[in-house]
């Protein structure tokens, strides 16, 4: 579940669970820790060697640098399919410009999604949908009588 959105890796349309989105940012969150923690071991092992540590450190900066370039397009596209899932254009992603327009799509993600099918399909999770409107038709019929029976005075 964690490599799904990899699997999907330029899949705009459809639907996200939950777990998949969040998977794929946690997986996101330990390969940046995980370098981060190799260029601490790299500068405390060189000793305070400037050049050694400095080549180091240009080196593992661009892996972290390659690596957000490569999980662009999947990260764009698991958010979009997320925002799906609750019912909700992608474009909502733009909103993340704007002041605390991030946090708003921060509690998109966090939402869950709309049982059953809606415009952007079928419900990842399989559960049934709403049941469908009734149609109620509010008439009013003045008092000892009922619809018209000539359409004319209607």
């Amino acid at each position: 579940m964690m490599f799904e959105a990899l699997r999907k890796y330029a899949e705009f349309e459809g639907r996200a669970r939950r777990s998949e989105y969040w998977l794929f940012t946690l997986f996101q969150v330990l390969v940046t820790f995980g370098l981060f923690l190799v260029l601490v071991m790299v500068a405390a092992a060189t000793g305070g060697d400037g050049d050694q540590a400095g080549a180091a450190a240009v080196m593992i900066m661009a892996l972290l640098g390659l690596f957000y370039l490569a999980m662009l397009i999947p990260s764009l596209a698991v958010s979009v399919r997320r925002l799906h899932d609750s019912d909700k254009s992608g474009w909502w992603l733009l909103l993340s410009f704007v002041p605390f327009g991030g946090f708003v799509v921060f509690i998109f993600t966090l939402l869950d999604g709309t049982p059953g099918d809606n415009r952007y399909g079928p419900d990842p999770k399989g559960r049934p949908g709403y049941a469908p409107p009734t149609v109620v038709h509010n008439h009013y019929y003045p008092p000892g009588g009922g619809p018209p029976s000539d359409p004319a005075q209607a």
